[in-house]
C-alpha cells in the first residue's frame, strides 16, 4: 500500500502522528459521560484489567474516506447491542496488533494482509466492564469485503469521516445510566448513537486527523 490513496489522504503524516506523544485524555475526555463513571487510567488499572485489542480501520470509498464499526449482537458476553468497532479480548501472549487484526478477521473477515497498521492510539479503561481497550489504527487500499459473524455482528456501520470531523454531529444527552441521570455525548449517524469508549477513541484519531491534508 501506498502512503496515498485516491483522494490524497497522507496517511504518512498520520502514521508520524501515531508514533509521537499524543493527546490522550484531553481528546478523550470530550466524550466522556457526566458523571464519568470513574476516573482511574489504563495505568492505573494496570494487570488488574481485562486487556482488548480493537481495530480503527480507514477506507477510501467513491466520495472520501470511510472507518468500520459494528453494532454488536445480543449474544456476545459484553457490551451487547452497543457501536463498536470490531475487537476483542487479547489472548495470551498477544499484542494488540495482533488482537485487533484477528478480532477484524473473526468478525468482519478483513484479512490482515489486505491492510497496513500505521500505529496505536492511547488506550483507555473502562470502569463498568473492568476492560482496558487499545485502538490499533490501520488503512486498507480499498474498501473491504466485509462479511460478518452472525454470533457477533448485528449491523456493519461505514461512517465518513468527513462527518465525524464535522461538529454539528456531535450532540449530548440526558440518559438514565447505573441508576442515575448522566449527561452522554455522542456522535449521531444515520440514527446511530456513537457514545462510550468508541466515542473516545474517536475523539482521539479524530484530533490526529485535523490539518492533515485531502488533495
Amino acid at each position: 500500500m501506498t502512503n496515498r490513496t485516491p483522494f490524497g489522504l497522507k496517511l504518512s503524516l498520520l502514521e508520524r502522528r501515531l508514533h509521537r506523544e499524543k493527546p490522550g485524555l484531553l481528546s478523550q475526555i470530550k466524550m466522556v459521560p457526566d458523571p464519568r463513571p470513574g476516573d482511574k487510567t489504563y495505568q492505573e488499572a494496570g494487570d488488574t484489567c481485562l486487556r482488548a485489542g480493537v481495530l480503527v480501520l480507514l477506507y477510501p470509498r467513491e466520495d472520501g474516506f470511510y472507518l468500520v464499526l459494528t453494532r454488536r449482537t445480543a449474544q456476545v458476553a459484553h457490551h451487547q447491542a452497543q457501536i463498536s468497532f470490531p475487537g476483542g479480548q487479547m489472548d495470551e501472549h498477544e499484542n494488540a496488533v495482533e488482537t485487533a487484526l484477528r478480532e477484524a478477521a473473526e468478525e468482519l473477515s478483513i484479512k490482515p494482509d489486505e491492510v497496513r497498521v500505521l500505529g496505536e492510539l492511547t488506550p483507555l479503561y473502562i470502569p463498568p466492564s473492568n476492560y482496558c481497550i487499545y485502538p490499533v489504527v490501520a488503512a486498507a487500499a480499498r474498501r473491504p469485503e466485509f462479511d460478518p459473524s452472525p454470533h457477533e455482528v448485528a449491523e456493519v456501520i461505514e461512517v465518513p469521516l468527513d462527518h465525524l470531523l464535522d461538529p454539528r454531529n456531535v450532540t449530548r444527552e440526558m440518559w438514565p445510566l447505573r441508576g442515575i441521570d448522566v449527561t452522554v455525548p455522542f456522535y449521531l449517524f444515520q440514527g446511530h448513537k456513537i457514545w462510550g469508549a468508541t466515542a473516545m477513541v474517536l475523539a482521539e484519531l479524530l484530533d490526529l486527523l485535523k490539518g492533515i491534508p485531502v488533495i
